[in-house]
């Protein structure tokens, strides 16, 4: 499972929720409690749904990762989106472009341990995130 890399396109809602339980099946499969599965299954969610509200359609790739005697998943989102212009805004609670509750980033990156944001304008936006066993 180490080397294997899942790819989901994002294009819909039921794309959002296949991402979603996708990646709570492979935290489940290398070992992470329940809790842990939920907390993965809503970042994933939060990104998704990023996608398709602001780039229409876009991939997530999922990937058991290790780091020494650490094991993990690694969630990698991209688009081709219009980017974010301001992404030190983008990551404050409450900040939103869509007039939404602008929880979506900000959620994603407290609930993973490791998270990191590119994005050019006009150009799309990658969000590379990571969950670490304990």
């Amino acid at each position: 499972m180490a080397d294997e890399e899942t790819v989901q396109l994002i294009a819909s809602d039921s794309d959002v929720v296949a991402a979603r339980q996708r990646g709570r099946t492979i935290a489940a499969q290398i070992g992470f409690t329940a809790g842990d599965q939920t907390v993965i299954a809503a970042a994933i969610s939060e990104i998704a749904r990023n996608i398709l509200l602001y780039a229409k359609h876009g991939e997530i790739s999922l990937r058991v990762v290790s780091a020494g005697e650490r094991a993990g998943i690694r969630v990698v989102a991209r688009d081709n989106g219009p980017g974010i212009r301001d992404i030190s805004r983008a990551l404050l609670d409450g900040f939103s472009t869509s007039g939404g509750l602008g929880l979506g980033l900000p959620g994603a990156r407290r609930l993973m341990d490791d998270f990191s944001v590119t994005s050019e304008p006009g150009q799309g936006t990658t969000v590379d995130m990571a969950k670490w066993k304990p």
